[in-house]
């Protein structure tokens, strides 16, 4: 790395590029394309992304700082609101925002698009899922969101197969303010690691639990102890109801033991190192409606 690249900042671009979309248009997977690591969890089931979540690029001359956010909803119960409070806030620091759509989708928040609309910052439209759409659909999306965010750069991609995303990268570059780096130039994300884990243990609860389950449930890290061979987790599940616990542990405790192995599995090719997981399950009734909960698990400033 060059240093003297680095310490020399006068022509150093730096910004916080915001993703934004409606559930499951593909947001989680492009942030881990852009960012060329897994940050984000990725299912097919909408609202998998719960957090904000900080993905860092660095080049001797720019640094990006992309931030994975929930989908665009409208809440239902605690925890919703404060998903959606995190998208609204994430608007105040936004250098740059990345409206994502699926291909055809017409479907949006107009306050949400108006407070956009009023930030006067650059807006690009990403119109995702282009493999699965003719290039007459393609074209028809572009010209419906085009009339909505007239201002807007547009790129059509698909994010899961690589499609356009490095023409999409270099105009973020270009959009980015001079600025010098708000982060360490070593930097991949603001999250500890126990964030992480946390997250691939949902992924596969997400990955493997039906209907309400994956929603119901909240995994807390309660131990990370890191050893020359192996690091020892001890995680906690928090389910609303008794049977949900019921249906998190299985017939003689074979969903959670399944549950337990891929997790491990996932987490080790994360960490790249040996992992005993150990998991419990616990109630903690109507949790996603407790505002003393909720901030016990991390959402009231998007921060666990």
């Amino acid at each position: 790395m060059n240093t003297n690249t680095i310490e020399n900042t006068e022509n150093h671009r730096a910004g916080f590029v915001n993703l934004i979309g409606n559930p499951n248009v593909g947001k989680s997977t492009l942030m881990n394309q852009l960012v060329g690591e897994k940050i984000s969890i990725m299912t097919s089931k909408a609202q998998t992304t719960r957090h904000r979540i900080k993905g860092i690029v660095n080049g001797d001359d720019y640094q990006i700082v992309y931030s994975d956010l929930p989908g665009v909803l409208d809440p239902a119960y605690k925890m919703q609101e404060m998903m959606m409070r995190f998208v609204v806030d994430s608007l105040q620091d936004a250098d740059t925002i990345l409206y994502l759509i699926e291909c055809g989708e017409t479907k949006y928040n107009a306050e949400l698009v108006e407070k956009i609309k009023l930030l006067g910052r650059p807006i690009v439209l990403i119109i995702n899922k282009i493999d699965k759409y003719t290039d007459e659909q393609v074209e028809e999306s572009k010209a419906f969101w085009k009339e909505i965010f007239p201002e807007s750069d547009v790129f059509a991609i698909s994010a899961l197969k690589g499609t356009n995303i490095a023409e999409l990268r270099d105009r973020i570059i270009e959009l980015l303010p001079l600025c010098p780096p708000y982060f360490p130039k070593d930097a991949l994300t603001d999250r500890p690691m126990r964030f992480f884990v946390s997250e691939l243990i949902r992924e596969q609860i997400l990955l493997q639990y039906k209907k309400e389950i994956p929603y119901s449930v909240e995994v807390v890290v309660d131990s990370y102890k890191e050893d020359d061979n192996i690091i020892r987790i001890g995680a906690t599940l928090y389910v609303e109801r008794d049977t949900q616990k019921a249906i998190i542990i299985g017939s003689k405790g074979s969903a959670i033991k399944k549950l337990g192995s891929d997790a491990r599995a996932s987490i080790e090719d994360f960490l790249q190192k040996h992992i005993f997981l150990d998991l419990s399950v616990k109630v903690l009734k109507d949790w996603r409606n407790s505002d003393l909960l909720m901030r016990k698990f991390g959402y009231d400033y998007g921060e666990k």
